[in-house]
């Protein structure tokens, strides 16, 4: 029954500037398909979010005349805790949007899905809901039940390989006619395009971010790219490592050692991001970690500091009862407060944008006091000025590297 459009197409020679098809818009649409396609590239592709691209789009759409009752894109994404993400708009809820975790069940979801039938045959899917049985696809029941008439699946094939997606759904009785399927093929090709682009900007934040840290990645993406360029920043600084790590890991497969670090990891770094700490480094079985100093608040940073340290030993003692470790391990901590300087180091087209000077080096000899003096955690006379409360002297000690004896201290009773 949709082969019949609800309007008399009237053709015109124009073609899309994509080489698109374009001789079955009416000739009065036209034009302000053009202006939907330019608010794609323009206004559209600047939106901060995908999803009120996808609303706009939707809204405009329906101004067309296309009665577009939900939308929805589902693309790939290259992340540590997802595969992809899917945004939703319908007509009486707005946008909503959902993370495709990785594992078993999303691959089952997706052979389930339209999804996987377009991704196969490359081609658009437009369903006739009342001629579609429950069992075609795992969604055809919940469309039907949502009141959906049509339901259209295209696929989106991006340059870098990835397989992604765009669906429309109506419930108008006389579904999409031709002429609104003209405007669709008109408009996705750019759709596609906006989308490609706006999903490798999220796959480059995700990347730097993830492996150079929140202000590194930052900085990089802001141009901070030249080698030799140096920033220097005020902050309470932190260095952990455990003890023993070469003998702990001795005996264990590469799989099991990489267990054993992402789990004393997850002890370490969440307090450390809940305080408001920036993990700068993972070097083995160490970590180093910023606390930035803020406006006049100068003691708020160490005192971060010293609150995600202390947490961050809990966690690693609750997890030593609870057996999460092949052995019992210990922890050093080691807190700071001077300045940090990012530099981009390296040679040829091979830089690392890196963590050096003084105070960092300072901080990582002070760690190795730990083992020393038997203490999990100790302070340098430079972060405890910053501090509240009445830290406990451990006397004055030689840091390797250093000409002059630094006093060390460690959290006194009430603190």
């Amino acid at each position: 029954m949709y082969d019949q459009p609800r309007t008399n197409p009237v053709p015109t020679p124009t073609a899309a500037a994509d080489g698109s098809e374009a001789s079955d818009i009416p000739i009065g649409l036209f034009r302000d398909c053009v202006a939907l396609r330019d608010w794609l590239l323009s206004e559209g592709a600047r939106l901060p979010e995908s999803g009120d691209l996808l609303a706009g789009m939707a809204e405009r759409l329906n101004d067309l005349g296309v009665p577009v009752d939900r939308a929805t894109t589902a693309i790939d994404a290259l992340h540590s805790d997802y595969s992809g993400v899917g945004r939703f708009w319908t007509r009486e809820d707005g946008v909503s949007f959902r993370l495709f975790p990785h594992g078993e069940a999303s691959e089952k979801a997706l052979a389930r899905s339209p999804f996987a039938h377009v991704y196969a045959t490359g081609e658009w899917l437009i369903l006739d809901l009342r001629e579609t049985p429950d069992d075609r696809f795992s969604i055809v029941p919940e469309l039907k039940s949502a009141g959906f008439t049509h339901y259209i699946t295209v696929p989106l094939f991006f340059t870098n390989g990835t397989k992604n997606g765009v669906t429309f759904a109506t419930r108008d009785p006389r579904g999409f006619g031709d002429d609104d399927l003209a405007i669709l093929r008109f408009i996705v090709p750019t759709l596609s395009a906006v989308m490609e682009m706006r999903g490798l900007n999220a796959r480059l934040d995700h990347v730097l971010r993830v492996y150079v840290g929140d202000g590194p990645h930052q900085a990089i993406l802001a141009g901070f790219i030249r080698r030799g360029q140096v920033e220097r920043i005020r902050s309470a600084i932190l260095f952990a490592d455990m003890r023993g790590y070469t003998r702990l890991t001795d005996a264990l497969p590469p799989e099991a050692s990489v267990e054993l670090l992402n789990t004393y990891f997850d002890c370490l770094v969440p307090p450390i991001e809940s305080e408001g700490g920036e993990v700068l480094k993972y070097m083995g079985d160490g970590l180093l970690a910023i606390f930035r100093e803020s406006g006049d608040d100068l003691g708020g940073a160490a005192q971060g500091a010293l609150s995600a340290a202390q947490a961050a030993l809990r966690r690693v003692e609750e997890a030593n009862r609870a057996g999460r470790f092949p052995t019992r391990i210990e922890v050093g901590i080691a807190l700071h407060h001077g300045e940090a300087a990012y530099g981009n180091v390296g040679s040829g087209a091979r830089l690392d944008f890196t963590v050096i000077g003084r105070d960092v080096n300072l901080a990582s000899r002070l760690a190795k006091l730990n083992k020393v003096l038997s203490e999990p955690l100790l302070m340098s006379k430079p972060f405890v000025d910053f501090l509240w409360g009445d830290p406990e002297l451990l006397g004055t000690h030689p840091l390797d590297g250093f000409a002059e004896e630094m006093a060390i201290y460690r959290p006194g009773k009430g603190g």
